[in-house]
């Protein structure tokens, strides 16, 4: 039988038909972008493009190209009121806001410093709505979000999605570039022995982060009494799309270098979108203190701490963080 694709599948599990007509936008700028991403080296868009964004990091000439390039295909959308991106300090009003309007937030190129290297980087996004005529408040909580999901741009184009009720992965045909659904109802094991985490800032850690990767790092003669494997790709939808086919926890905790602006990563577009889908899958998503999609938002770049993937070994860090308070 021939694999559904992306509009079968979204229409079979009772989307929005709005909804779905954004998401096959989101597809489009993904199959963009993977081919801006394929053609970098030839066409010299590789590198850094001497600006900053709102974050303070330097930006890649791609995340600027990957920024415009969503923007123009998902303003298509015809209940799109409004874009929050990672690139742009602003939000992008594409209209006045209506109740039910949809509000799109992401990040269009994660991991762009693995672009030199040829390594898998990503996009991520989130759809939450307006609630209510002329409302332009787009700080929902991340338990709001109607819609979240990432795009992988590795040996494969993949993209993956949830609505809340499963976890599904589709990939690009490559002749054609139509997503076919692949990985249908992706499961994170509640168990696992492997996690992701940035060693470099090890001197940063708090104490129950280091006592926690002390205690894997002891295998099999630690307090865990197993041995345990280390990855990190510098890319959150690389690490979490390893995750969503195999299992672990990634972790990018608040440290004594990044606490004061909250965190590393953002809370509307990289944390909240990907919390949604671990936990679709079965998963659990915390700041080591509580629920990331229970946050209440600040600012549309808000930072937070982020522990998510297999639920055990997140309640395990958890317990970590409680035992230090």
């Amino acid at each position: 039988m021939t694999a559904l694709t992306l509009r079968q599948y979204l229409t079979q599990h009772a989307f929005d038909p709005d909804l779905v007509f954004l998401i096959e936008d989101i597809a489009s700028a993904a199959r963009s972008i993977a081919s801006l991403v394929r053609s970098g080296a030839f066409d010299g868009n590789l590198g850094s493009a001497d600006e900053i964004n709102v974050q303070g990091e330097t930006q890649k000439t791609l995340d600027i190209m990957a920024n415009d390039v969503f923007e123009a295909t998902c303003a298509n959308s015809p209940r799109l009121a409004a874009l929050v991106s990672e690139e742009v300090e602003d939000v992008t009003w594409l209209k006045e806001p209506e109740a039910d309007d949809f509000l799109l937030y992401f990040d269009p190129l994660d991991g762009s410093s693995n672009l030199d290297v040829n390594l898998s980087v990503g996009s991520i996004f989130a759809v939450m709505q307006v609630r209510a005529d002329g409302d332009d408040n787009v700080l929902h909580k991340g338990r709001n979000q109607i819609c979240a999901g990432y795009a992988i741009y590795g040996p494969s184009t993949m993209l993956v999605l949830t609505k809340g009720d499963e976890v599904a992965g589709f990939t690009a045909d490559p002749v054609t570039g139509e997503f076919r659904l692949t990985h249908p109802a992706m499961t994170v094991p509640p168990e696992t022995s492997e996690y992701a985490i940035n060693t470099s800032r090890a001197r940063h850690w708090h104490a129950p982060v280091a006592r926690y990767i002390a205690d894997c790092v002891a295998g099999k003669d630690g307090p865990r009494g197993r041995s345990f494997n280390m990855r990190w790709t510098a890319s959150m939808v690389a690490d979490v799309h390893r995750i969503l086919t195999r299992g672990g926890v990634f972790l990018y905790p608040a440290d004594s270098n990044n606490e004061k602006a909250g965190g590393k990563l953002r809370l509307m577009y990289e944390a909240n979108p990907m919390a949604m889908l671990i936990e679709s899958a079965g998963g659990a998503a915390s700041t080591g203190l509580g629920d990331i999609q229970d946050v209440t938002p600040q600012a549309p770049h808000q930072r937070v701490p982020v522990i998510l993937g297999s639920r055990d070994e997140v309640a395990v860090i958890e317990k970590y963080h409680a035992d230090h308070a």
